[in-house]
């Protein structure tokens, strides 16, 4: 395959692939890639430490009170209103979710689900028989599974209705939400900036009100990034926490799913649920799944909290630097300790994730880039081009040197404090008309620059909760991400939930 016309532009391969040999030179022949996985197992927390998944818990009192089909019904105008400027919606599936609201009234009360009758939408990544998974493209059905996706199955078995499909970057090769196939995202905040990507419909329907939740993927920051556009909470759970069986994969080493919601405790609700052992994805864990709303409300005093000092502070807007500290500081006021600390560079697992990331894209994606590369955007095709330029010498380098990275990373870091709270972006969301100027390789890098501090906890597989924490001169939204232990959702979301209790945001 011919190389990218601007991989040079990006970032000079040979530079990027001597990086990655020096920091691997001296591992032991014994780092095979599957080690990561067993570097994330021994860092996270005991099993005996957290409380045990509750086999079921009753939906929110307030939901009693109406019918299903009525409450549908009303957010089926809302989103028939708001969609057509949003474009947050790529497939609305009104007759699916009129007959499941149907069935879910005629269900008696004590058989209801925890989301009985809750509204939630799922990126178009995710197989759902009887619906077209574009995954952003114009190919109807570019994606299928054997099965439907299994978070899913999962959310719709625990009461939840799924009211379609949502919009996304095309092949979730972006930052901004743009989609030249189904109209750019709008943020709803501000009309005309970006609403983040690539799990932008997701983000934008979970803030304009037209979901209680959604399902986004998270390769290099998209569910994180959208999220702090759109004002919202974004969880990247642990690698491997959450099946991915039925997603089309972009990154088979680096790919996630995870809940999006306006509050931390519906995304504690949400994670209960789709986390979990699948036979059908190899790489879920078999750590069993703790109730991670119990404990939520027991406070965060006496919790260890680290700044970094040294890293993930370059180039901060100034407004994000203000919301930040006072981040911190309303942390400190509930009772934790915060501290600055030094944490590894994290430029070695960034390019080892670049390379990681643009080998296996290529893998799984080429054959529509040889055989139909007009149905791809021009940026779409730049991207996934890139990854012929990768020789299989350098990919398994980088995978090698990934778990050595994580092994690093957990004995610097958590060995000082219980979790870290880093920037999720630089800057607040930029208009669109500013993200997308130029060709291909100024909006990478643009991009990249946007996912600087998103994309290193990707390779490094942590979980990572990104919420709100303010507001800009220019009323955007602005967010912070608290980063923790291998398996430790339940500490991170208690941190956040905490913060969001005490705070307007």
């Amino acid at each position: 395959m011919a190389q990218s016309r601007m991989d040079r532009s990006i970032v000079d391969d040979a530079a990027m692939a001597g990086a990655i040999e020096r920091w691997a030179v001296d591992l032991p022949p014994g780092e095979e890639p599957a080690r990561f996985l067993a570097a994330l197992e021994g860092g996270a927390v005991p099993d005996a430490a957290v409380p045990a998944r509750a086999a079921s818990a009753p939906p929110p009192a307030d939901l009693e009170a109406r019918p299903v089909v009525a409450r549908l019904d009303e957010m089926l105008e809302r989103i028939a209103r708001l969609n057509p400027s949003l474009h947050a919606f790529i497939t609305v599936d009104d007759e699916g979710a009129r007959r499941r609201a149907g069935q879910l009234d005629a269900v008696p009360r004590r058989r209801r689900g925890p989301l009985h009758g809750l509204p939630i939408a799922v990126k178009d990544l995710c197989h759902v028989p009887g619906l077209p998974t574009t995954c952003g493209t114009k190919i109807p059905h570019y994606f299928t599974a054997a099965a439907e996706c299994t978070v899913v199955t999962r959310l719709v078995a625990a009461g939840a209705i799924n009211l379609g499909k949502l919009n996304m970057v095309e092949l979730a090769l972006g930052a901004f939400g743009d989609n030249e196939n189904y109209g750019h995202v709008d943020n709803p905040w501000k009309s005309g900036h970006s609403a983040g990507g690539s799990s932008s419909g997701s983000a934008a329907a979970v803030s304009a009100g037209l979901v209680f939740g959604a399902v986004g993927s998270d390769t290099g920051g998209s569910i994180r990034l959208p999220a702090a556009c759109c004002g919202i909470v974004g969880l990247k759970p642990t690698y491997g926490r959450v099946s991915r069986a039925g997603a089309m994969p972009l990154s088979w080493s680096l790919d996630h799913l995870g809940p999006m919601t306006r509050t931390v405790r519906d995304a504690a609700l949400l994670l209960g649920i789709m986390a979990g052992h699948d036979p059908r994805d190899p790489t879920s864990s078999h750590r069993p799944v703790p109730d991670y709303l119990a404990g939520i409300e027991s406070g965060i005093a006496g919790l260890r909290i680290g700044r970094p000092e040294n890293h993930y502070v370059e180039g901060l807007d100034r407004d994000v630097e203000i919301a930040l500290d006072r981040a911190l500081a309303e942390l400190a006021r509930l009772g934790a300790t915060v501290t600055r600390l030094r944490v590894p560079d994290p430029q070695p697992i960034t390019d080892a994730t670049t390379i990681i990331g643009r080998a296996e894209s290529l893998v799984l994606h080429g054959a529509i880039l040889r055989d139909r590369p007009d149905d791809l955007q021009p940026f779409t095709r730049e991207r996934l081009a890139m990854g012929g330029s990768i020789p299989a010498y350098d990919y398994l380098q980088a995978c090698r040197l990934r778990a050595r990275l994580t092994r690093e990373f957990l004995r610097e870091v958590f060995a000082e404090v219980d979790l870290l709270v880093v920037p999720t972006t630089p800057e607040p969301a930029p208009s669109l008309i500013a993200a997308l100027a130029g060709g291909p390789g100024e909006i990478l890098q643009r991009s990249m620059r946007f996912a600087r501090f998103t994309r290193p906890f990707n390779g490094l597989g942590l979980p990572v909760l990104a919420l709100p924490c303010g507001f800009s001169r220019e009323d955007l939204p602005l967010s912070m991400s608290i980063v923790g232990r291998p398996f430790d959702e339940t500490t991170v979301l208690r941190a956040g939930y905490a913060y969001q209790q005490a705070t307007q945001w």
